[in-house]
């Protein structure tokens, strides 16, 4: 009869455990990917044995154990009399939409990269970049990635945007904005939706050509393409100006992208861009004023994306950390509120 086993501080198992993190997160990704999650859920209370693991999910028996044993340390199945059954953390694991967002964001555009994290902290670069190409930040080869990269990048920037853009236009919008610039705009997520939400306003987005391409062909399938303008630009090149007069300079999670050094120089750039009375509008998720752990966690981990992957330099902000920077910027925030659960829309003028 084995003995009883040893119980340990948990501060040692959280160790260990994130030691073995690497492998484990692979495991997960490789019993979600191979099915071998998928048929211990189809299972539900009855449970599986390792072979019938094996033969359902259409693996080897060796393949089917190493994969349960590391879902096992990771509490996405439990075990019981030699069966095994899916926990809710594995359900969550399966089916949770954000679980998976930020599962597919990580091992897709960051995983190989990671491993050149410390390398990146030293010099100030995006390092782990290299895995995909030689350009400076990430913004700059977007559009040429591979496809199943791209589509994980895209889910995981929308995920965390679109939800916000209805929430936010009736507030940028009660003062019928004729003329809005979209900074750092992306593919129109933001751009299409003003455009069709008010037949008047006109747009102009401000990005790499690549990005504004995608965005051109968004806008003529959706029919909106007349009132919008695109500006291809180096938004790192302080030495060129925004087109002026807007009523609206809009920035939403994308001065989270730079440097604080950079974004006190596009805030200037964005408040030359104003028109008189004009407002410029930053929305941004800060991890202090997250709802919970969980949703602090993740901002704290897309800060790591920024240091390896995207450009070195960036991170997500500290509210405080990013409010010391309007003023420096000449700006005053006149409003400074909650939209959704996770984000701030921070109105200023010149």
């Amino acid at each position: 009869m084995a003995g009883r086993r040893k119980r340990v501080p948990r501060q040692y198992h959280q160790v260990h455990a994130l030691a073995f993190s690497p492998l484990l997160f692979q495991a997960a990704m490789a019993a979600r990917n191979m099915g071998v999650l998928g048929v211990v859920h189809a299972a539900k209370t009855t449970g599986l044995l390792p072979a019938e693991v094996a033969t359902q999910a259409k693996v080897s028996l060796y393949a089917a154990r190493v994969l349960l044993e590391g879902c096992l340390a990771l509490e996405l199945v439990s075990l019981d009399g030699g069966r095994y059954r899916l926990t809710d953390a594995g359900y969550l694991w399966l089916f949770d939409e954000m679980t998976k967002v930020n599962a597919n964001f990580v091992q897709d555009i960051c995983y190989a990269g990671a491993v050149h994290m410390e390398e990146s902290l030293r010099t100030g670069t995006p390092a782990g970049l290299r895995v995909f190409g030689s350009w400076s930040t990430i913004y700059e080869g977007l559009t040429q990635l591979p496809e199943a990269v791209q589509k994980s990048w895209f889910a995981f920037d929308h995920f965390y945007s679109d939800g916000a853009f209805p929430l936010a236009f009736p507030r940028v919008f009660a003062p019928r904005p004729k003329k809005l610039l979209d900074v750092g705009g992306n593919t129109g997520k933001w751009a299409l939706h003003c455009l069709a939400q008010d037949p008047d306003v006109e747009v102009t987005v401000l990005d790499h050509p690549g990005q504004l391409q995608q965005l051109q062909k968004n806008a003529v399938a959706a029919g909106l393409a007349a009132r919008l303008r695109t500006v291809p630009i180096d938004l790192l090149d302080h030495t060129r100006a925004f087109p002026t007069g807007f009523d609206v300079v809009w920035m939403s999670q994308f001065l989270d992208c730079f440097a604080e050094p950079d974004i006190v120089r596009l805030l200037e750039r964005g408040r030359a861009a104003l028109a008189p009375g004009g407002r410029l509008c930053v929305m941004e998720a800060f991890w202090d004023r997250q709802p919970n752990e969980v949703a602090e966690l993740c901002l704290q981990g897309t800060s790591l994306y920024f240091s390896c992957m995207a450009n070195g330099t960036s991170r997500m902000y500290h509210s405080q950390d990013f409010l010391d920077l309007i003023p420096k910027a000449q700006l005053t925030i006149t409003t400074d509120e909650p939209i959704g659960t996770s984000h701030t829309l921070l109105t200023c003028v010149a």
